[in-house]
């Protein structure tokens, strides 16, 4: 079977958003009603998580640029699949072994995951780009937004579907899609526009990395506009991580479901992942009929009112007074993420040579996840401290800085 560079993204990008979609739409059931995780202890998973990637997101994305980019994608995949079925074995685990600490085996498979993640952070995009050419990249995250979406629908089912069988199932699946997308990749996938870096006579392989890894400092430092994006990282990062991690917890412990809708918690969190992904399909694909997703320009106002909004709307969340006002703000927040998403990768890929792409790319996932990692424990001591709501009311305002840092932009545009 014959496949291009573009279908071959398309079906990566299937896959990955299949397998999350199943373990996450009903992972809060996992995490809060079956391991009984408090709030804080959600935001050391997630700091463990990006601790990891702030560690090793550098030396891999280097290795991307380095040697290639086909290698470190296939690494990651398996990696991730390792360590999603890790998670998967937490529940067996625990009523084998009573005594099993239950938050050290999730900070190891959040190890995993996050070193998973590394090897194919930046590789992905930096390859589709180099295959391809930029003219179209907006175009086709744009495609990809779409395909991961009708994924995502597909995935919510098949989570809601494992959960009433056994709450740890979901991940474990998701760690065979991994490690099967691992396979398809070794016999489908191929590197064609990649070019590798002409190695100085007599240097060794870290010299080498090393010098990659340099080169991509020197083109964030001489260019302003990737300054600015390391910036809007860093905070968005510090921002998603409460909003990512308590947005479940919100819904269980403060607002609470319907009792006059008589659904199943795991139901509920299916409903609205179908409610969200089914939404957000239309609005990528208005999206994409009535912007230019491929001008620069477009794609930076984009991002102003995008965040600006979602600014808004995760107020709104967090001082939901009923179930129905904090349904509404989830939906519109997960319309303005499927938006955003390729518009901003959009924006990354324009800015930055091939050359060194994907280890910019890392830095600034380095970035992000640095963000998360500073941010996390604040926003979640905030939560046992005072309360979840004053926790996505402090993730809110970390959004700030990042609408002033898209208008300076804009302007220097």
């Amino acid at each position: 079977m014959k496949m291009n560079a573009t279908q071959l993204y398309l079906v990566m990008r299937f896959i990955t958003s299949l397998a999350n979609s199943t373990m996450f739409t009903t992972y809060a059931i996992f995490y809060i009603a079956t391991l009984g995780l408090s709030p804080l202890e959600l935001l050391i998973v997630g700091t463990v998580l990006e601790l990891t990637v702030v560690l090793f997101e550098g030396v891999t994305g280097v290795v991307a640029d380095t040697y290639s980019r086909r290698l470190s994608m296939i690494i990651g995949m398996f990696v991730l699949g390792t360590g999603f079925a890790l998670q998967g074995m937490v529940g067996p685990l625990q009523e084998m072994l009573p005594t099993l600490p239950v938050l050290g085996w999730v900070l190891l498979a959040q190890v995993f995951f996050g070193v998973g993640h590394t090897f194919v952070s930046g590789a992905d995009t930096a390859w589709i780009a180099d295959e391809v050419g930029e003219k179209g990249l907006g175009s086709l995250f744009i495609r990809a937004k779409r395909a991961s979406l009708m994924a995502t629908l597909a995935g919510i089912g098949l989570s809601v579907g494992l959960s009433t069988l056994g709450t740890q199932l979901p991940y474990f699946v998701g760690g065979l899609m991994y490690a099967a997308l691992g396979v398809f990749l070794i016999l489908f996938m191929k590197e064609t526009g990649f070019v590798t870096r002409e190695r100085q006579k007599d240097s060794t392989q870290w010299q080498e990395m090393k010098t990659t890894w340099l080169s991509g400092v020197k083109v964030v430092r001489s260019q302003r506009i990737l300054l600015l994006i390391l910036i809007v990282t860093l905070f968005s990062g510090a921002a998603s991580e409460g909003y990512d991690r308590l947005r479940e917890a919100h819904l269980i412990a403060d607002v609470g479901f319907p009792g006059t809708v008589p659904f199943s918690m795991a139901v509920w969190f299916g409903v609205i992942a179908a409610l969200t992904a089914f939404l957000g399909l239309i609005a990528v694909k208005v999206t994409e009929k009535r912007l230019d997703v491929n001008n620069e320009r477009t794609v930076m106002v984009g991002m102003f009112v995008l965040t600006s909004l979602r600014i808004v709307l995760l107020l709104a969340f967090a001082l939901a007074p009923s179930f129905w006002w904090a349904l509404c703000s989830l939906l519109l927040i997960g319309v303005l993420d499927a938006i955003s998403s390729p518009l901003y990768d959009t924006w990354l890929n324009l800015n930055i040579p091939s050359s060194v792409r994907a280890t910019v790319l890392s830095m600034l996932s380095q970035s992000n996840a640095l963000g998360q990692t500073a941010g996390g424990p604040v926003v979640g001591w905030v939560g046992s401290r005072v309360s979840i709501r004053a926790s996505l009311i402090v993730a809110a305002v970390l959004l700030s800085p990042i609408v002033y840092v898209y208008g300076k932009a804009m302007r220097k545009q």
